[in-house]
């Protein structure tokens, strides 16, 4: 596991930016990820690529709801879309879902 950074006086300016370019991206990583409807549907990518129709269906959740989700995960960079004919898929776009899904998962889900 790496340490985590340390915020020291001596330290360089190119670092602190570095740090706070990190801090930008993670806050809105946690934020694209904030909302229940989202997390669900990271939640069930990690089995593997689903369409918008089977997310509805999973969801119980009208189409529109999901496609608004998904655009938002689409900006951030979380869910890569596959057209095929009218269908659009949707797949995690890296670990970066799945490992902070293991984390929740340890943190609020898992039994002590």
């Amino acid at each position: 596991m790496t340490a985590l950074p340390v915020i020291t006086p001596d330290m360089s300016e190119e670092d602190m930016d570095r740090m706070l370019t990190n801090a930008v991206t993670a806050s809105n990583f946690l934020k694209a990820i904030s909302h229940e409807g989202r997390l669900m549907i990271l939640c069930h990518l990690v089995s593997g690529e689903k369409s918008v129709s089977e997310l509805e269906a999973l969801l119980s959740t009208r189409q529109a709801a999901v496609s608004q989700q998904l655009s938002r995960l689409r900006l951030e960079g979380l869910v890569t879309p596959r057209r095929d004919g009218k269908t659009i898929y949707y797949r995690l776009a890296d670990d970066r879902p799945r490992k902070m899904l293991e984390l929740v998962y340890e943190l609020f889900c898992k039994d002590d």
